[in-house]
C-alpha cells in the first residue's frame, strides 16, 4: 500500500512536456522506501541536540549541527539567516491541590505565561467543561479564583481535533478579564497519559499566570470540584530574554536550467523543551531533506533549484515574518513544510485547475484534495501571504497528538516506515515540479 500511493502521488503530477520523468520519479520513490537517512537525521537530532527552545545552549548548539548535516549531505549555499525574537525561558513549576485531599499535579506552564509570584498563588478554582463556557462567564465573576478549563480534544485523522481545541490554550486574559488570578487547561492532547503538553498562549493581555495539566490531573480537580471546594497552589518561574537571538538555515539542491525558480520545503528546527521534539519537529525536517537529498544524489538536477529550510522559531513564531521577508522578491514557484509527525502520508493538495492536471490527478480524487490549499504550515505562512503557492502533505495525525508538545514526543514514538513513505511521496512530487514548467501561480479563479 505505501509503494502504490507513492506511486499515484507521483503520477499526480505528470504533465504531457515532461512525462519522461516519472521513471526517475519511481527510482526516487523506490530508494526512499529503502532509505535511512530520514530516520538518521531524527536519531542524531533528538540525541546530539535534544530538546531545542529559543534561547537554550541546545538551540544554539543546533545551528552548527544544522550547518554540518545540511553541507555533509552535498546541499550548496548552505547558510544561516538570523533574526531577534524574544525568548521565553522555563523555571520552577509545581502545582498541588491543597487541604483535606492534598496531592501533587503533573503541570507544565504554557509558553510566554507571565510568572507567579515566588512564594505562589492559592486560591480556589473555577472549574469549566469547555472554553466556551468560561467565555460565557461576565466580568469580575471570577475574581480571586484560578480558572480550570477541562475540555476534552477530540482524536482526528487531520488537524481537526486539534484545531477545535487549542483555542483553550490562549485563555489567560479573557480569564483576567472575568477576574481570575491564574489559569489552568487541560493539556491539548488525545492521550490519557499523566505527562502535561505545553505550548504558547498568545493574543493581548491581560496576563496571569497560565499553565497546563496532564489530562488525568485535570479530570482530577474537575471530579473533586464537583463535591467540595478545591484549593491549589501554583508557583510558575519563568524569564524573557527580549534580544534573544534566532535563525534559519537553509541549503540547495541548484537547478540545472532554471536556479532563480526555487521549490522550498523543510521543517522547524526548535522545539519545546519536556521532549526531544523528535516528532514536532524533527520528523519534518527529516522527511523533507532526506526527500531533497535523494533528488540531489541523481546523475543530475532538475531544472528548478530546491531549496530546504530548517526555520528556528515556529513554536514561538517569527520564522515566518523573519523568513518572507528577507526573501521578498524571489521567484518562488511553490512552498511545502512538513509539520504533523512522521505517520502515513494520506492526502497531498496542490493548486488546481492548470492545463491537463485535473485528468492526471484523477486516479487520486478520493484522497487528495481538489480544491486550492491552504494554511501550508505556519513557517511558511508569510511566504502564502505574499502569493506563493503552498504543497501540502497530510500525514495521519490520530496518534500524533498523544506525544505534541510533551515529555513523550521522544524517538520511540516516531514511526520508521511512515518516515520512508513520506519521504517516497516528498521525492515525487518536488522532483516532477522541479522538472517542470508549471506555474502554480496561475490557477484560474474560482468561478
Amino acid at each position: 500500500m505505501l509503494r502504490s500511493f507513492a506511486f499515484v502521488a507521483v503520477a499526480a503530477l505528470v504533465m504531457p512536456s515532461f512525462a519522461g520523468s516519472v521513471e526517475t520519479a519511481v527510482q526516487l520513490r523506490d530508494k526512499a522506501l529503502t532509505d535511512t537517512t530520514a530516520w538518521a537525521i531524527v536519531e542524531t537530532l533528538t540525541s546530539e541536540v535534544g530538546p531545542r527552545p529559543i534561547g537554550s545552549a541546545a538551540y544554539n548548539r543546533s545551528r552548527d549541527w544544522a550547518v554540518a548535516k545540511l553541507t555533509a549531505f552535498g546541499f550548496t549555499n548552505v547558510h544561516v539567516e538570523t533574526f531577534v525574537k524574544p525568548a521565553w525561558s522555563r523555571g520552577a513549576e509545581s502545582a498541588e491541590i491543597v487541604g483535606a485531599h492534598s496531592q501533587k499535579l503533573a503541570v507544565l506552564g504554557l509558553g510566554y505565561s507571565v510568572p507567579t509570584p515566588k512564594a505562589g498563588i492559592e486560591a480556589p478554582v473555577v472549574v469549566f467543561g469547555s472554553y466556551r463556557e468560561m467565555l460565557a462567564q461576565p466580568p469580575g465573576s471570577l475574581k480571586g479564583k484560578i480558572v480550570l478549563v477541562n475540555q476534552p480534544m477530540t482524536r482526528t485523522q487531520d488537524v481537526s481535533g486539534y484545531a477545535a481545541a487549542v483555542v483553550a490554550r490562549n485563555g489567560d486574559a479573557e480569564a483576567a478579564m472575568r477576574g481570575a488570578v491564574a489559569y489552568l487547561v487541560r493539556s491539548i492532547a488525545t492521550g490519557t497519559g499523566r505527562a502535561p503538553h505545553t505550548g504558547a498562549t498568545w493574543g493581548p493581555g491581560p496576563h496571569i499566570p497560565c499553565a497546563a495539566l496532564g489530562v488525568p490531573d485535570a479530570d482530577l480537580v474537575a471530579s473533586l470540584a464537583r463535591h467540595e471546594t478545591v484549593r491549589i497552589r501554583l508557583k510558575l518561574q519563568s524569564s524573557l530574554d527580549q534580544k534573544a537571538v534566532a535563525f534559519d538555515v537553509s541549503g540547495e539542491i541548484k537547478g540545472r536550467e532554471r536556479p532563480d525558480e526555487v521549490i522550498v520545503i523543510g521543517g522547524h528546527l526548535d522545539s519545546w523543551d519536556p521532549g526531544t521534539g523528535a516528532l514536532d519537529d524533527g520528523a519534518g525536517i527529516a522527511i523533507t531533506t532526506a526527500a531533497a537529498k535523494l533528488i540531489g544524489d541523481l546523475p543530475a538536477h532538475p531544472r528548478r533549484t530546491i531549496r530546504v529550510v530548517w526555520w528556528g522559531s515556529e513554536e514561538n513564531g517569527g520564522s515566518s515574518e523573519a523568513y518572507a521577508k528577507a526573501h521578498a522578491g524571489e521567484k518562488f514557484v511553490i512552498a511545502g513544510e512538513a509539520d504533523l509527525g512522521g505517520d502515513h502520508a494520506y492526502m497531498v493538495a496542490v493548486p488546481q485547475g492548470l492545463p491537463g492536471l485535473d485528468e492526471v490527478m484523477a486516479p487520486l480524487k478520493t484522497i487528495v484534495s481538489r480544491a486550492m490549499p491552504r494554511n501550508g504550515g505556519a513557517d511558511i505562512h508569510g511566504l502564502e501571504e505574499a502569493g506563493v503557492p503552498v504543497l501540502v502533505v497530510l500525514n495521519d495525525a490520530s496518534r500524533y497528538f498523544d506525544y505534541h508538545h510533551s515529555a513523550d514526543d521522544t524517538l520511540a514514538v516516531v514511526d520508521s516506515d511512515g518516515l520512508k513513505q513520506n519521504v517516497a511521496v516528498w521525492a515525487g512530487l518536488v522532483y516532477l515540479i522541479a522538472e517542470s514548467d508549471i506555474d502554480f501561480r496561475k490557477v484560474p479563479a474560482a468561478k
